[in-house]
């Protein structure tokens, strides 16, 4: 019996070089030639993305690639996959393509990190590490004097209220670090049943108590329900000191509205994210206001995350040319969820 070596699936990756050397290094790049016809194009100009289109039988996206509606259809005729690199998909491709073509995505390797850095903004918010920091960048000593004779106050989060938003697989990540900490933590999620939030020693809460702690991590999608949540009423009943971290996505939160809170000196604020300016303007007031701590967007940044990411796509992309079940499909179904 003769066997016919079958063509290696044509792939496209859409990235700028530099972007697509950061997932892909010189042995992922090797595993692509393995399995697939491969192509790098970053210039989404149309005279060079339509003839690439219309031989590509998968794709791999970034956050710099290109938005696709249904029109993609019309121009990769032969198109069967796509592999996003990213968590993000919602406002990426249109619903169609989700039902006419398999499009998976690679959030998983991006929880860890992210809810690493939730944990961290939290700590160095409870111990009150900013103050400290600044009191000891004055030419004064008085810090340790009144710490000497006075105390410092409620500095832990031992024992204390930590509200969570969001338990999916950032908030999950986020409850298994807190466990050591002791912290009480109240985590809201209607899309999360009460049992599933107590295993992981989390107790069920609304908005509502989510709002009377004096830490409140954000690690929820934004979708129609969340956008602007934490708006000028929320925030108002937050008690006073209390900290804001959002690791999740910058339009769950009314930012002019936390900027007056946090430069009235009524609540701090720690923010990976913002919205609708990011980055940041380099006059913003947050830049430099006392109890605000700003990171750039750099929860999952790391190249041994970017790698994972890429693992993960090339994982399902390789499954599925091989006609076996994706592990990370997205669904029409699923986008009411998502950011």
């Amino acid at each position: 019996m003769v066997r016919v070596k079958r063509a290696k699936p044509r792939l496209l990756v859409l990235a700028p070089d530099i972007l697509f050397r950061s997932f892909f290094d010189s042995g992922r790049r090797r595993r692509l030639t393995r399995s697939f016809a491969w192509t790098v194009l970053a210039d989404r100009s149309t005279p060079r993305l339509r003839p690439a289109l219309a031989i590509a039988e998968a794709l791999v996206t970034t956050w710099d690639s290109p938005r696709f509606d249904g029109g993609l259809l019309r121009d990769a005729p032969r198109l069967r996959a796509i592999g996003h690199c990213g968590g993000e998909v919602k406002g990426r491709f249109a619903p169609e393509l989700l039902e006419r073509l398999t499009v998976t995505h690679a959030p998983a390797p991006m929880a860890g990190p992210v809810a690493e850095l939730a944990v961290t903004l939290l700590l160095h918010a409870a111990r009150n590490v900013d103050a400290y920091r600044r009191a000891l960048g004055r030419p004064s000593n008085a810090i340790y004097r009144r710490l000497h004779r006075e105390g410092a106050g409620p500095e832990t989060v031992r024992g204390r209220a930590v509200g969570l938003l969001g338990f999916g697989q950032v908030g999950r990540a986020v409850a298994e670090l807190m466990r050591p900490f002791g912290a009480r933590l109240l985590v809201h999620d209607p899309h999360v049943t009460a049992a599933a939030i107590r295993r992981l020693g989390g107790t069920p809460s609304s908005w509502r108590e989510l709002l009377a702690a004096p830490y409140l991590i954000l690690a929820a999608a934004l979708t129609d329900k969340t956008r602007r949540l934490l708006d000028a009423r929320a925030l108002a009943r937050l008690p006073d000191g209390a900290t804001v971290i959002n690791v999740a996505r910058g339009g769950i939160v009314d930012l002019p509205a936390l900027t007056r809170e946090v430069r009235a000196g009524r609540l701090g604020c720690a923010l990976d994210v913002t919205d609708p300016d990011e980055p940041l303007p380099i006059r913003h007031p947050l830049r430099r206001a006392p109890g605000a701590v700003l990171t750039p967007h750099v929860g999952a940044a790391h190249r041994e995350v970017r790698a994972a990411m890429a693992d993960t796509v090339l994982d399902d992309l390789e499954r599925f040319f091989r006609g076996k079940p994706v592990r990370n499909r997205v669904t029409v179904a699923m986008l009411g969820r998502m950011t």
